[in-house]
């Protein structure tokens, strides 16, 4: 064999994973101890296999007896196989359970790649999104989630059902290891321990730096500032969460609602039963007027409350509202529709 082989084969075995090389050296020792001890004892041990499953019986300690040594040279490489043998299974047997609680560590520390495909990234932790977290883990056990966090040093897989990756999203390198090109959709969170401008300066160029690893995902954004709308979108964002918009609206609503009125718990029961739906205005719902169109849908479990016209909203119009051909239904739907 060439220096180059010999060479070659050693880059290969140094570069293989440490339980991956103990396995093999077991594997080779008990190899040598079989082939030995049919050297030694050809009648009771009649094939090299059955010497080498002497050698792995003997080596775990196990001692089956099924295949003894008879004679003084057998007996002295049996003495030789649990001197050495018994004390390499067992360095395995603790390095392969060193190896389980290292693994671990890292995946709760946010140190290991996720490797799915169609998941959702949570990107920042705090209230808002460990609540939805546990919705989501309520509602659609099957949906895989990382989250991506710069200030979280563990995360337990037990207590949150996400695949944790520690760093900064801005990063490719993190990014990547979130395996971002291969997402379903991205939420980016606002960071409530920053002031709203740099909230949404972050928030814009986490935005950014996916666009430039995905160039199809939807990325929601939750934006605090009203002048960073546009610069959201420009930096890729698909939908605009405007988290100051909807809780100015929801105080409004509260100070001057009617007093049988709770539009808050509404809102918030509502938001969790059902769905909004756009559908689109063609075929059998061309032509019909609002009433109509609550009658024929009504049937279906669906609940238009308005509609969109060359993107104004009309919301609970009157009945004799009539629909036109391109216009888009906004629809009430139950979650499992």
């Amino acid at each position: 064999m060439s220096n180059l082989s010999i060479r070659l084969i050693k880059q290969i075995y140094f570069k293989l994973p440490l339980l991956f090389k103990l396995l093999m050296s077991i594997f080779l020792f008990m190899l040598v101890f079989g082939f030995f001890i049919h050297l030694a004892e050809p009648n009771q041990f009649p094939s090299i296999f059955d010497g080498i499953w002497w050698a792995f019986i003997t080596g775990a300690t196990v001692g089956y007896g099924d295949f003894v040594p008879l004679t003084p040279i057998g007996k002295l490489i049996t003495i030789l196989l649990i001197l050495t043998g018994g004390s390499l299974i067992a360095f395995y047997i603790t390095s392969l359970a060193a190896s389980t609680f290292r693994q671990e560590q890292a995946i709760e520390e946010g140190r290991v790649a996720f490797k799915g495909s169609n998941h959702l990234v949570l990107i920042g932790w705090n209230e808002r999104s460990r609540q939805l977290i546990e919705s989501i883990a309520q509602s659609n056990s099957h949906t895989r989630m990382v989250l991506i966090d710069t200030t979280l040093e563990h995360v337990s897989f037990s207590d949150y059902p996400v695949h944790f990756i520690q760093g900064d999203p801005t990063e490719d390198m993190v990014l990547k290891k979130a395996n971002i090109h291969l997402a379903d959709r991205v939420l980016i969170t606002t960071d409530t321990a920053k002031n709203e401008r740099d909230a949404d300066n972050v928030t814009i160029l986490t935005a950014v730096a996916i666009r430039g690893n995905n160039a199809n995902v939807p990325i929601i954004a939750e934006i605090v500032s009203l002048t960073q709308i546009e610069n959201a979108r420009r930096a890729g964002a698909t939908t605009i969460i405007r988290s100051n918009d909807f809780t100015s609206i929801l105080f409004f609503h509260e100070i001057f609602r009617h007093k049988v009125s709770q539009p808050f718990e509404d809102i918030l029961h509502l938001l969790t039963k059902q769905q909004f739906y756009h559908k689109e205005v063609e075929g059998e719902l061309g032509d019909l007027t609002f009433q109509e169109t609550i009658v024929l849908l009504s049937n279906k479990q669906q609940i238009p409350l308005g509609i969109i016209r060359n993107e104004r909203y009309y919301v609970n119009p009157s009945p004799q509202f009539r629909l036109q051909k391109g216009d888009l239904l906004i629809i009430l739907l139950p979650w499992n529709k």
